[in-house]
């Protein structure tokens, strides 16, 4: 399998504050990784590192075999597929469902006067049948729940048939109903063959959808540990992660977690 995302030694610097610091990861194309860690841990900015919207102050990032530095990123970005806040925010809340996920063909927010054909009005249509939204695609974007607005996203994120699909904490701010609809879509983009590589960013185990197959755990910018989901995601690698001991419980492919206490006797 190729690799599509491949860094060596990546560090990022910010003044005197090291956000990364000289991180090797790779993803094959047949793999989906959530990346776990606190806040502050560098989590961000390594998507934004494999999203081609920040080049490393020193070590090798490639991203569908292209290299930050030696690559114009304008042509590769329109290759990923990206959800994160700051892109929910710019789009506008009078948008209807259907034009924001077709108006990513032209890698636009906000339809204007660029023109679609039926081949881009199917491709959405399909999209939001795929996410479970297709009675929501004449909508406008500001009167959905939260919960909907972030299953459009998705669907907008895989409009361009991305070779990389990124999702910033896509969970965040959602109530456990819009969790969990949100995770069994994303298992289900997991388990399909045909999804792209897929890198997920969370802050709590319980948001990793069934499916996903690698971990990597951050704690102020390095790499605490990464691989096999089920040979990394233990309690241990886990309490050292978020700086406390931690149990960690696991059934039919969804983890829970707590903060071990201290039995009496």
């Amino acid at each position: 399998m190729a690799a599509v995302i491949e860094l060596s030694d990546v560090t990022i610097r910010r003044g005197k504050n090291v956000l990364l610091d000289a991180v090797s990861w790779t993803v094959e194309e047949d793999e989906r990784w959530v990346i776990l860690g606190p806040n502050g841990a560098g989590k961000t900015t390594l998507l934004q590192i494999a999203a081609a919207q920040m080049h490393p102050t020193s070590g090798v990032a490639q991203v569908l075999g292209e290299q930050l530095g030696r690559v114009d990123v304008f042509e590769l970005r329109p290759r990923i597929g990206l959800t994160s806040a700051a892109l929910a925010e710019r789009i506008p809340r009078q948008e209807l469902v259907r034009d924001v996920v077709v108006s990513a063909s032209y890698g636009v927010v906000g339809r204007w006067r660029e023109e679609y054909d039926e081949l881009d009005h199917g491709r959405a249509h399909d999209l939001l049948v795929e996410v479970g939204i297709k009675h929501l695609a004449d909508r406008t974007f500001g009167t959905l729940s939260e919960g909907e607005r972030k299953r459009v996203q998705v669907a907008r994120a895989l409009m361009v048939d991305p070779e990389l699909l990124l999702l910033d904490e896509p969970a965040a701010g959602l109530d456990l109903g819009g969790r969990e609809d949100l995770v069994s879509t994303l298992s289900m983009l997991a388990y399909d063959p045909d999804s792209p590589a897929t890198v997920l960013v969370s802050h709590h185990v319980e948001e990793i959808p069934p499916g996903f197959s690698h971990v990597l755990m951050l704690r102020q910018g390095r790499i605490v540990a990464a691989g096999l989901i089920q040979d990394t995601l233990t309690a241990a690698n886990l309490g050292a992660t978020f700086g406390m001991p931690l149990d960690l419980e696991e059934r039919d492919g969804r983890y829970w977690a707590r903060r071990r206490t201290r039995r009496a006797g």
